[in-house]
């Protein structure tokens, strides 16, 4: 059995070493990202819940990044929101930032009740571009 292709961004935040995950792994021509949190370099949860899901795009990107990959190749978004109601149009005015033009990937948006510390995560499925991996 080979072992799981890992991708790290540059950049690690701390979350990766204190709970043992890769952000992503490629198999099978796909890119499987972890879900991202709006997490400072050491783990600590950005405060302020807009700079907090920026944060988790841009954590994301760099995942894509470190991949070969781009916002453009995700094929299917799990987000998770503490307060999916009041939170719900700040998610979507920073996703459409992001994720570019239509047809956007699948969507599936999950109220919780934890998210240790934070307010949002989003975990991605991606396509890996040809050469990428």
């Amino acid at each position: 059995m080979s072992r799981r292709d890992a991708v790290f961004p540059a950049t690690r935040h701390d979350l990766y070493r204190q709970h043992r995950y890769s952000p992503a792994i490629r198999s099978g021509g796909f890119l499987f990202v972890s879900g991202q949190v709006g997490s400072r370099e050491d783990g600590s949860p950005e405060p302020d819940f807009v700079a907090q899901v920026r944060l988790a795009f841009d954590n994301l990107a760099a995942v894509l990044a470190a991949a070969g990959c781009t916002f453009d190749d995700i094929v299917d978004v799990t987000t998770f929101h503490t307060d999916p109601q009041r939170q719900f149009d700040t998610i979507q005015q920073v996703r459409l930032q992001v994720m570019g033009e239509p047809p956007y990937p699948n969507w599936t948006a999950i109220g919780v009740n934890w998210l240790a510390g934070f307010d949002f995560e989003i975990k991605i499925i991606a396509r890996l571009p040809e050469g990428a991996g």
